[in-house]
């Protein structure tokens, strides 16, 4: 009994030991969230630390159709033209790779960062999914262009979508052309079930040929080829994402961990509160909760209904994207008609050539588009 009691005592000094290690494991952490998480965007400064005359790098809230919606408005000179950025997702916002992956792009224009409706600084606890719809996305991104347009002065505007944003965006410049000077598609979608067909075929001989049997395994589970259900199914997954990251055709072509890619950037990101950190992952479950979004999405074929744009466009798209089919969007610019238009291929990208190519992205925006050429763009 003595010795069994003794070896409790011990047990129990192990447990206190491992217990007051995690608290300030714990403790630790909530200090660097502290830190990382002072809620404000860093200043522009001059060479003696002052702020950047003409300068803005602000965070704020503005009214628009009726829900407080939260936008970051970064440049080095307020008086350069603006650019409207819209986010992928549904409900991702990205101002946080944008602070990470630094491009130079503010250098040059007055980038608007908007985070929509039911996203990240714009999600509101309560809100119902239901009101997150598509006609009400393109009107949303239409008022905070016209914003945009007041309160610099400028008559046009460019702008500029990713991913799920692209979907937004050439439905919105299709019906208010008259506001931009020029539509700028990052990883453009065009039909979207075609895409994640494409993708999925091609994660099945990607994994067969590199012998993971079980990756094999788990995506022969869903047979999305054969059903819109198992689609459905296997889009609500964490398989897509992480078959895609691993085989180099997701976020970015070396991002291989959703984790260390996108979760840890947020939270290290000094321009949201811990609140708003927490707030983007409600939101992102949120907005994809939208069945309506989810629906359009999937089942609209943008290249029959947006046909022809007036004005110049650019579709940008990495190599290996298969999030939003690299093939498929060519084929979409192709048939699109346009006045001036360009495709740009980045050979080392994947779904996010603005982040791991940005030294070409903002030669691009520099040279073709900031004068509507496409002197850059691949040949035809």
């Amino acid at each position: 009994m003595q010795h069994i009691s003794l070896i409790a005592r011990r047990a129990a000094k192990v447990i206190a030991v491992i217990f007051c290690v995690i608290l300030v494991c714990a403790l630790i952490l909530m200090i660097l969230l502290l830190i990382w998480s002072p809620g404000k965007p860093q200043p522009y400064l001059n060479a003696n630390g002052a702020p950047l005359a003409g300068s803005i790098s602000e965070k704020t809230y503005i009214e628009i159709n009726g829900i407080r919606q939260g936008v970051f408005i970064r440049g080095k000179n307020k008086n350069n033209p603006v650019v409207l950025f819209l986010h992928g997702g549904p409900g991702m916002p990205e101002y946080f790779l944008a602070e990470k992956y630094l491009s130079g792009l503010e250098d040059h224009f007055t980038v608007c960062y908007w985070e929509q409706r039911g996203s990240g600084l714009s999600y509101q606890p309560g809100m119902s999914s239901d009101t997150v719809t598509l006609k009400q996305s393109i009107d949303d991104a239409i008022a905070v262009t016209n914003y945009l347009r007041k309160r610099f002065g400028q008559n046009k505007i460019y702008l500029m979508a990713h991913s799920y944003g692209t979907f937004l965006g050439i439905q919105a410049v299709a019906r208010a052309s008259q506001f931009y000077c020029a539509y700028i598609g990052i990883g453009q979608i065009s039909h979207q079930y075609q895409s994640e067909k494409e993708a999925y075929q091609y994660m099945l001989n990607y994994y067969k040929m590199h012998g993971n049997s079980s990756m094999v395994k788990k995506l022969e589970s869903y047979q999305i080829l054969n059903s819109g259900t198992a689609m459905n199914a296997y889009l609500d997954s964490s398989l897509r994402d992480d078959a895609m990251h691993q085989a180099g055709i997701g976020t970015m072509h070396n991002m291989h961990s959703v984790i260390t890619g996108i979760f840890l950037p947020v939270m290290q990101c000094h321009a949201y509160t811990i609140g708003e950190k927490i707030n983007i992952w409600r939101g992102k479950a949120f907005s994809q909760n939208s069945t309506e979004l989810k629906r359009m999405v999937l089942s609209t074929d943008l290249t029959s209904k947006v046909t022809e744009l007036n004005l110049p466009v650019y579709f940008i798209s990495g190599k290996y994207d298969l999030t939003v089919s690299y093939s498929l969007a060519k084929s979409y610019f192709d048939k699109l008609k346009a006045p001036v238009k360009g495709f740009y291929t980045f050979e080392h990208s994947a779904h996010s050539p603005l982040f791991e190519e940005s030294n070409r992205f903002l030669q691009i925006m520099e040279q073709d588009v900031l004068v509507g050429k496409v002197s850059m763009a691949d040949a035809k």
